[in-house]
């Protein structure tokens, strides 16, 4: 039985220290409130955040293979003509 669930990759910057955070879930509405709100301990007192980069994909293996190579970029070249919109 195949799910209708999709996954997304998303990177959002914090508007206060310019700083990245890369992730994944199933509701991209839902985590940027999440995220905005405190509750998240690693996005907690630095936002507000904005989301500027998001991927979708239909399965969770290939959605958290793609987050874990965003994340491997560590800010380098691939990572930021990834969020310009060039090819990463």
């Amino acid at each position: 039985m195949k799910s209708d669930c999709m996954y997304f990759i998303y990177i959002m910057q914090s508007e206060t220290t310019g700083r990245y955070y890369i992730g994944m879930t199933e509701n991209i509405n839902l985590r940027i409130k999440h995220n905005n709100s405190g509750a998240n301990r690693s996005t907690k007192n630095k936002g507000p955040w904005n989301l500027i980069y998001q991927e979708k994909y239909q399965d969770k293996k290939s959605a958290w293979i793609r987050e874990q190579q965003i994340k491997s970029y560590k800010g380098g070249e691939a990572f930021k003509k990834l969020i310009h919109g060039e090819v990463a």
